[in-house]
């Protein structure tokens, strides 16, 4: 009688769990740990399976096959998942399917191969999205400009670009670095490397390696960017055919009329803008937002995301996935780009609602994708050089490093889904 008990206590526990049959990552305010939750995807595309990716529930949840092993893991690294039986999952798809509601179902195929673009000696605690692969346990490789122009960029699928200046004036830093220890060494790295290339200048270099990248896009290969690798990468394609950088960055005189020789046919994101060609000052062009260092505001800094079709427009909708539509502000050598800049068939994906500020964006090149993030890290309002670590284990809901994983999930999804 006893043992008729037990059972007859435990038994609906049983049948339960033998019809739960799906795991659900939930992406929105119940979730422990957001960015891990982007890892623990990764881990498991690595390993051979699909994961549906459901645009618009519950903040862009994720939903996989029942497995023993990914349990283990979540627990593992902290990231807080549902079970649910297989009916519950096929209601849940069937509604999002549904032409009456703006959501979607996108299937991720395989993990794709992520590669960093960053100078020798630099460190990940610079970079906000190596931080963020490094706490989301994503692997990646690095990669610099002799790998670049040696064809290392058709071994990845994914790649990333940051704090650069792909002008060749070192960040435009001369003014106020010049005599720094670290200045001094990567002025030498880059020149060292121009001349091992055979390049007469690091300009010219580095427009070389824009080139190859912009190859890398139109390819069908992703490409993702923040601060100050954004607006310069167009820059350096606009000044294709001028000299815009001063005698102490290259040995010679800028051309003093580089901004009517600008050929914005070359570029993919901006057009119209100036050039600044003042070395003592630090601003490449007119495409960032101004900043007026004596009247920051941080607790009123916030842009906007975009809501997307999810049906029509899945690429966007994929990119802005978050459990917030509005987000923190945050300052970088590139804060911003002006909207009067933005080429037409640009996608702004955030702004700064009433002003002519935008933050996010993304544009379809050849059989590829380029997003641009202004700004340089998420959770650091102000960052300096020299400034410590952003430590993730403090922000690992951070809704601005969010759209940094959106990213690189991005191109896991189904070819037919990311069709130009």
């Amino acid at each position: 009688m006893k043992k008729l008990f037990i059972l007859a206590i435990f038994l609906p526990f049983f049948v339960q769990l033998s019809l739960a049959n799906k795991i659900l990552i939930p992406m929105d305010l119940a979730q422990n740990d957001h960015l891990k939750s982007y890892g623990i995807v990764y881990w498991h595309l690595s390993t051979g399976n699909k994961v549906d990716w459901l645009l618009n529930y519950r903040a862009g949840s994720f939903l996989l096959e029942h497995n023993n092993d990914f349990i283990a893991e979540c627990r593992i690294r902290g990231v807080s998942f549902e079970v649910i039986s297989d009916s519950e999952a096929e209601s849940i798809k069937q509604d999002l399917l549904s032409d009456k509601v703006n959501s979607d179902v996108v299937i991720l195929e395989k993990a794709p191969k992520i590669g960093v673009y960053v100078t020798p000696g630099i460190q990940p605690w610079d970079d906000a999205v190596r931080m963020a692969l490094e706490y989301a346990e994503i692997k990646y490789e690095t990669l610099w400009d002799e790998e670049v122009i040696n064809g290392k960029l058709a071994e990845i699928d994914w790649l990333h670009v940051h704090h650069e200046d792909f002008t060749g004036q070192y960040g435009k830093f001369w003014a106020n670095y010049r005599n720094q220890p670290w200045y001094i060494q990567q002025v030498q790295i880059n020149e060292n490397m121009a001349g091992k290339l055979g390049y007469s200048k690091v300009s010219k270099m580095k427009l070389d390696v824009v080139l190859k990248m912009r190859e890398f896009v139109a390819n069908g290969k992703y490409m993702f960017g923040m601060c100050s690798a954004t607006d310069t990468w167009d820059i350096a394609l606009a000044a294709i055919n001028t000299d815009i950088c001063a005698e102490m960055m290259d040995g010679d005189p800028a051309d003093p009329d580089a901004n009517n020789k600008l050929d914005f046919t070359q570029t993919l994101v901006f057009e119209n803008f100036k050039v600044n060609l003042n070395p003592y000052e630090y601003e490449y062009s007119d495409i960032d937002i101004p900043i007026d260092p004596y009247n920051l505001n941080p607790d009123g800094d916030f842009f906007t995301l975009f809501d997307f079709s999810a049906k029509w427009d899945p690429i966007p909708t994929m990119l802005t996935q978050n459990h917030s539509n509005v987000i923190r502000g945050f300052l970088g050598q590139t804060t911003g780009y002006k909207k009067d800049f933005i080429k037409k068939n640009v996608v702004i994906m955030g702004e700064k609602e009433g002003t002519n500020d935008t933050k996010y964006l993304l544009v379809n090149f050849g059989k590829g994708f380029l997003a641009w993030f202004g700004g340089h890290d998420p959770e650091d309002y102000q960052h300096f050089v020299g400034d410590p670590a952003t430590d993730l284990n403090l922000h690992k809901n951070s809704p601005g490093y969010r759209l940094i994983l959106n990213n690189v999930l991005f191109p896991a999804a189904k070819k037919k889904t990311l069709k130009t």
